[in-house]
C-alpha cells in the first residue's frame, strides 16, 4: 500500500477502503509519512469529498489512535454534548450538573479557549482551586458518587487529529465537511461517550456562518454516530449574538449559576433545557423531550440542579461557597459603560466583534499557551430586537488593564446596529437533526 495511490484514488473521486484510511493515518501520526503527501490527500478530500462510510472510518482512525476513555465501569447510559463553538456559550457549566441532577451520569471532557470563542475549562478554572486535571480513576470515581465531572482533555486523546488539524490550518483545507465532521466525532468517541448531543453554532460569531452549511455539518456528524453505533442528535442554534449576557470566564461563571438558581438569562436557559431533554432522551431516562424538558425545568426550579452544582465544584477541589457568594470568584477592577448612540432597536449584535474585543482585552488567547484574565469581559444589556434611548446603557466591559479601553469601546459601540425599525426575531433553535 502507497500514499500515492490513496491521493491518486481520491483525488479522481473514488471511495476510499477503510484500510486504506486506517493506514494512511496511522502512518501519518507515527511519522512515516511527510506532511506533502497527507497535505495532498487532505486537498483532494476537500474538492472530492468522503461519503458516511468513509468519513465514519476516518474519524475512528483517528479516535484509535490514541487513548480511548473506557467508561464501562460507570453505570447507565453516558451522554455527552459538543459546541462547534461560539461567544457567550455556557452551556456546559449548566447543562452537566442539570443533567447529572436528573439521574444522567454526565463524563465531560472539554478544551480550552483559542481565539473568539471561550473554552469550558477556563471558564471552571475561574474557580479558585477548581482542579481540572483528573487521573482517570478520579474521574470515574466522581461519577460514580455524585454523577457528573468535567476534565481536560489528555495529551494523547486523539493525536491523529491534533496533527492532521494543524496540518489542515496551513494548508487551506480547514473548510472541509468530512474532515470537520471526523476531526469533532473522534474526539466524542475517544472520549467513551454512548451517545452525543452536538450544538452546531450557525452565525456572525460561529465558525459556520451559513444555515446550510451547518445543516450538512449537522447530517454528517450524525451519519457518523450511525455507522460507528452511537446515537447522536445535532441542533442547530442561532450565534448571530451571544448568547446570554455575559462573555468573559468569571462572567460567564457568574451567568451560569444565576440560571442554576433559576434566574439568569432566557436563552441560556431555555437552550440548556433543550440540550439537557435531548440528552435525557437519548440516555433512555425519559420516554421523549417533552418529558425530559419537564424534568429539568422542575430541577432547576427546585434547587436540585443547583446542589448538584456545589457537589460537582467541590469534588473538585473548589469552595462551594461561591455558589453561595458570587463575589468571591474574580471580579475585574474597572468597569466601563458602552452607551447607546441614538434612539430605536437593536436590530443586530456582532457576536465576533464581542468575542475579539474581550480577548483583545486579555479574556482569550491567540495562541493556547497565552495566559488570560479570568476576570475580564463584557456584559451586554441590551440583545437584538429591545428598544434603546440614545445615550442608555446598552453593555458593561469590565477590565483590569487600561491600555486597551478606548480600543475596546469603539469596537463594543460598532458591534451593536440600531435602526429605526423593530427587527423580525430569530428562532434561538433552527433544526434538529436526528
Amino acid at each position: 500500500m502507497r500514499p500515492y495511490d490513496i491521493i491518486y484514488k481520491k483525488r479522481e473521486g473514488q471511495k476510499l477502503s477503510p484500510e486504506e484510511i486506517r493506514y494512511l493515518i496511522n502512518e501519518y501520526t507515527a511519522g512515516k509519512i511527510p506532511d506533502y503527501q497527507v497535505s495532498a490527500w487532505a486537498m483532494a478530500v476537500f474538492f472530492q469529498g468522503m461519503d458516511a462510510e468513509e468519513t465514519a472510518d476516518l474519524t475512528m482512525a483517528m479516535a484509535e489512535s490514541g487513548d480511548i476513555l473506557d467508561l464501562s465501569e460507570i453505570e447507565g447510559i453516558k451522554v455527552d454534548k459538543h459546541s462547534t463553538g461560539g461567544v457567550g456559550d455556557t452551556t456546559t457549566l449548566v447543562l452537566a450538573p442539570l443533567v447529572a441532577s436528573a439521574g444522567v451520569p454526565v463524563a465531560k471532557l472539554s478544551g480550552r479557549g483559542l481565539g473568539h470563542t471561550g473554552g469550558t475549562i477556563d471558564k471552571l478554572e475561574s474557580i479558585p482551586g477548581f482542579k481540572t486535571s483528573l487521573s482517570r480513576e478520579e474521574f470515574i470515581n466522581n461519577i460514580n458518587n455524585i454523577g457528573v465531572a468535567v476534565a481536560g482533555q489528555t495529551a494523547n486523546l486523539t493525536p491523529a487529529d491534533k496533527k492532521l488539524y494543524g496540518l489542515r490550518d496551513v494548508t487551506a483545507t480547514i473548510e472541509s465537511i468530512p474532515l470537520i465532521a471526523s476531526s469533532i466525532m473522534s474526539k466524542k468517541i475517544a472520549g467513551g461517550a454512548d451517545g452525543i448531543v452536538l450544538d452546531v453554532k450557525v452565525g456572525n460569531g460561529a465558525f459556520m456562518k451559513g444555515i446550510d452549511e451547518a445543516r450538512s455539518l449537522g447530517k454528517a456528524m450524525v451519519a457518523i454516530g450511525h455507522e460507528v453505533g452511537r446515537e447522536t442528535i445535532a441542533v442547530l442554534t442561532n450565534m448571530d449574538q451571544p448568547l446570554g449576557q455575559a462573555v468573559g470566564n468569571s462572567l460567564e461563571l457568574k451567568e451560569a449559576i444565576q440560571t442554576l438558581r433559576g434566574k439568569g438569562p432566557n436563552d441560556l436557559r431555555e437552550l440548556s433545557l433543550i440540550l439537557g431533554a435531548n440528552m435525557l432522551t437519548i440516555a433512555k431516562r425519559v420516554d421523549n423531550f417533552n418529558e425530559g424538558y419537564s424534568l429539568l425545568s422542575e430541577n432547576l426550579s427546585s434547587g436540585k440542579a443547583l446542589c448538584q452544582f456545589k457537589k460537582f465544584i467541590g469534588r473538585q477541589g473548589a469552595d462551594p461557597a461561591v455558589v453561595d457568594d458570587l463575589e468571591l470568584l474574580p471580579e475585574a477592577e474597572n468597569v466601563i459603560e458602552i452607551k447607546s448612540r441614538s434612539d430605536g432597536f437593536i436590530n443586530s449584535i456582532n457576536a465576533c466583534e464581542i468575542g475579539l474585543t474581550v480577548m483583545m482585552i486579555g479574556g482569550g488567547r491567540v495562541v493556547k499557551d497565552n495566559a488570560i484574565d479570568p476576570a475580564v469581559g463584557v456584559v451586554l444589556l441590551k440583545k437584538n430586537g429591545e428598544e434603546v434611548l440614545k445615550g442608555e446603557t446598552i453593555a458593561e466591559l469590565y477590565l483590569n488593564d487600561l491600555s486597551h479601553q478606548q480600543e475596546a469601546v469603539k469596537r463594543l459601540e460598532k458591534a451593536f446596529v440600531i435602526t429605526d425599525e423593530e427587527p423580525s426575531k430569530k428562532d434561538l433553535v433552527i433544526d434538529i437533526i436526528k
